[in-house]
C-alpha cells in the first residue's frame, strides 16, 4: 500500500496530484526549483526538497536529484504529472530500481510509445525520410515530450533546415532529447485522441473521446469531451485503435492515443503515456479520478471488467499569462488575483500574490465546465471566464471568452487551423470605454479628505491613464452634489465600486488598484504620471524586449549600419521554453544593436534600433 508519493513535477499538475493523495490519506513530498521556492506545490505539500537551480535541465529534468529527494524525504513512490521526465524511460527505471514504486506504465512501455518515431513504426507508420517539394507542407516533430515544444510547420523547401535546427533546439531544451522527425501536414484537420486506462491483470479501459483541435504553436487552448459530430465508425474505430496500442505494449496506468481526423480518416500521432493535461473533461464525463486510478492501478488493484458510463458534456480552457495580439508573448509578474465563480472546476498552480516567472510554462489555470449538454457547458464556462477576476499580467482570457461564443466552435465545425484564421477578431483587444473615467472617480474618492465630496464647486480634474496601448483622459470635477463627468450621471463613486447611469443604464464598475495598476471590472489600466519621465523615451524604431529572457542568436552578420526589411528576424529570445523572434519593424537600417548572444534582458530593455529608409 502506497503511504507517500513524492510528484516529480511543478505547477498547476503538482498541486492536482497532491490534492487527491490529501483525498486518499497518502502523504505527499514536492520538489521546487530556486524560482518555485515559494510557488503554490511546494507550500500545499505536506514535505518539500530544494532541487538546486531555475533552469528545468537543472532541476526538473534531473532524475538522480528526484530519487535522492524522494529517498531522503521518505516517499514509497514517485508521480511523474505531465511534461519533464514522464514519458522517460530511464528515469522511470531508475525510481523502480531505487525501490520505489513508479505510478505509470513500465519503461519498456514508455520506450516503446513514448519516442513518436518509435511508436509509429510499431505500428507499421513510417516518418518521411526525404522531404520533396511534392511533400509540403510538413510537420517537423521532437521525438519526446509534447505540449507544441519543438514543433515547426515547413511550407518551404528552403526553410527546413533551419526550422530542423531550431526544433532539436527547443526539444533539447524542454526534455533533454533533441530527436525530431518530419511527417506530412494535415490542413484542416480535427485533433481528436482516446483515453485509455488499463490495469496489470489485463484489462483496458477506452474512457471516450476529447477533441483538442483549438491549438496555438501546436498546443492545446480548449479541449472538450467527448469529441462532437465523429461518424459512428470513426468513433468505434479510434476506440479500437487506442485499446490495440495499449495491449501491444502491455500499458498500465493512465495514457492517451492521440489521431489527426480528416473527413472519415483518423490518422495516428503518437501515444502519450501519461496523464494529459485536459484530462479533467474525462474526469467529469465518467465520473471517475484518472490520478486516484493510476495509484490504485499502482499498486497492483484490478480495473472492474467495463469502464463507467458517460455523462454530459465537459468543455475545459486552458488560461495563459500570454499576449495572443503580440504574438503569443508570455507576460510575467505579479498575479495579484484569480478568482472563478464555484460554478465550474479550476485546477491552478497559483495563489492570489504569486509570482509568474520567466522559466517554465505560461499556464495559469484549467478551468472546467460539465453540464449535460455541449451547448450548456460552453456558455456554462465561458460565462466563468467572462466573470473571473484576474488581477495580473495580461492574459488570454478575452481570447477564450469569444472562441467559446465563435460561430464555428459553438457549431463544432472547428479544425486545427482555427486560430490561423480568426485569431485578429479574437485577440482585438476590447477595452471599456467608460474604464478611465470610472479609475479617475474612484480615485478621487479615495484622495479626499471628506470622502470625496465638496461644498464648493471646483475645477476640473484631469486623470490620464494607459489602456490597450493607447493614452486617454478622464475628466471630471467636484461638484456641489458631489462628482460628476460630461455625459453622464455618477450614481456612486468611492475607492472599489463606480456606478454610472450611461444612458439611463446604470453600469456598476469594480476597481481595484495595486501601485500604478489599476483594474475595472475586466480592463487593465496603467496610472500615469501628471509630467512625462524624459529617460522612458526612445528613439522611433526602438525594438524593446516584450518580456524577460535570453537571446539565443542574432542573425548572421548583423552589425549596427546593416540594411534590413521589414519582418526580417534580428535576433531571438528564449523565454518560458519557447524561442520567440524580433523582427525588423520597417524596412531600414539598423543603427543600434546593444545585445549579444547569452545576454539575460529584462521587460522593456532596448533591443535594437532600426531607422526607417
Amino acid at each position: 500500500m502506497i503511504t507517500s508519493v513524492l510528484v516529480a513535477n511543478r505547477g498547476e499538475i503538482a498541486c492536482r496530484v497532491v490534492r487527491t493523495c490529501r483525498e486518499l490519506g497518502i502523504r505527499t513530498v514536492a520538489v521546487h526549483s530556486d524560482a518555485d521556492a515559494n510557488a503554490l506545490h511546494a507550500r500545499v505539500a505536506d514535505t518539500a526538497v530544494r532541487l538546486p537551480g531555475s533552469a528545468p535541465a537543472d532541476t526538473y529534468l534531473r532524475g538522480d536529484l528526484i530519487v535522492k529527494a524522494a529517498l531522503a524525504a521518505g516517499a514509497d513512490a514517485v508521480h511523474p504529472g505531465y511534461g519533464f521526465l514522464s514519458e522517460n524511460a530511464g528515469f522511470a527505471r531508475a525510481v523502480r530500481d531505487a525501490g520505489l514504486v513508479w505510478i505509470g506504465p513500465s519503461p519498456e512501455a514508455i520506450e516503446a510509445m513514448a519516442s513518436k518515431t518509435r511508436a509509429k513504426e510499431l505500428l507499421g507508420i513510417e516518418p518521411l525520410r526525404e522531404v520533396t517539394e511534392a511533400d509540403l507542407p510538413v510537420l517537423v516533430k521532437a521525438a519526446a515530450g509534447g505540449g507544441g515544444r519543438g514543433m515547426r510547420v515547413v511550407r518551404h523547401l528552403a526553410d527546413l533546415d533551419a526550422e530542423l535546427a531550431a526544433a532539436r533546439a527547443e526539444a533539447a531544451s524542454a526534455f533533454g532529447d533533441g530527436e525530431v522527425f518530419v511527417e506530412p501536414y494535415v490542413e484542416g484537420g480535427r485533433h481528436v485522441e482516446v483515453q485509455v486506462l488499463a490495469d496489470t491483470h489485463g484489462t483496458v479501459w477506452a474512457l471516450g473521446t476529447r477533441d483538442c483541435s483549438l491549438q496555438r504553436r501546436h498546443q492545446k487552448v480548449i479541449e472538450e469531451a467527448p469529441a462532437p459530430g465523429l461518424p459512428a465508425a470513426l468513433d468505434a474505430e479510434v476506440h479500437a485503435l487506442a485499446v490495440r496500442a495499449a495491449r501491444a505494449v502491455g500499458y498500465a496506468g493512465a495514457g492517451t492515443v492521440e489521431f489527426l481526423v480528416a473527413g472519415d480518416r483518423a490518422h495516428f500521432l503518437e501515444m502519450n503515456t501519461r496523464l494529459q493535461v485536459e484530462h479533467p473533461v474525462t474526469e467529469a464525463v465518467f465520473g471517475v479520478d484518472l490520478v486516484a486510478e493510476q495509484i490504485r492501478v499502482a499498486e497492483g488493484h484490478a480495473l472492474a471488467h467495463d469502464p463507467p458510463h458517460a455523462r454530459g458534456h465537459a468543455v475545459e480552457a486552458r488560461l495563459y499569462a500570454e499576449d495572443p495580439a503580440r504574438d503569443w508573448a508570455p507576460q510575467t509578474g505579479r498575479l495579484h488575483r484569480l478568482a472563478v465563480p464555484d460554478a465550474v472546476r479550476l485546477d491552478t498552480g497559483y495563489a492570489d500574490g504569486d509570482d509568474i516567472g520567466v522559466h517554465y510554462d505560461p499556464m495559469l489555470a484549467k478551468v472546467v465546465a460539465h453540464a449535460p449538454t455541449r451547448a450548456e457547458a460552453i456558455r456554462r464556462l465561458a460565462a466563468a471566464l467572462d466573470r473571473a477576476v484576474i488581477h495580473g499580467p495580461v492574459t488570454n482570457r478575452d481570447l477564450l471568452v469569444r472562441s467559446l461564443r465563435h460561430p464555428e466552435f459553438t457549431a463544432a465545425r472547428m479544425d486545427t487551423g482555427f486560430y490561423d484564421r480568426h485569431l485578429p477578431g479574437l485577440a482585438e483587444p476590447a477595452p471599456d470605454p467608460h474604464a478611465p473615467l470610472a479609475a479617475a472617480l474612484a480615485d478621487a474618492h479615495g484622495r479626499s479628505r471628506f470622502g470625496g465630496w465638496r461644498n464648493v464647486p471646483s475645477q476640473p480634474q484631469t486623470k490620464r491613464y494607459l489602456m490597450a496601448g493607447e493614452e486617454h483622459e478622464a475628466r471630471y470635477r467636484h461638484g456641489r452634489q458631489g462628482l460628476e463627468a460630461e455625459g453622464v450621471r455618477v450614481v456612486h463613486a468611492d475607492a472599489h465600486l463606480v456606478i454610472l447611469d450611461v444612458d439611463g443604464v446604470e453600469r456598476r464598475f469594480e476597481v481595484s488598484r495595486y501601485g500604478d495598476r489599476v483594474y475595472v471590472n475586466t480592463t487593465a489600466l496603467t496610472a500615469l504620471p501628471r509630467f512625462l519621465d524624459p529617460t522612458a523615451q526612445h528613439a522611433p524604431g526602438s525594438l524593446l524586449a516584450p518580456m524577460p529572457g535570453t537571446v539565443v542568436r542574432i542573425a548572421d552578420g548583423l552589425t549596427a549600419g546593416t540594411p534590413v526589411k521589414a519582418g526580417e528576424p534580428l535576433l531571438w529570445l528564449e523565454a518560458m521554453k519557447m524561442q520567440h523572434k524580433i523582427t525588423a519593424p520597417a524596412t531600414g537600417t539598423l543603427t543600434s544593436l546593444p545585445v549579444s548572444a547569452g545576454q539575460q534582458v529584462e521587460p522593456g530593455m532596448l533591443l535594437a534600433v532600426v531607422q526607417e529608409a
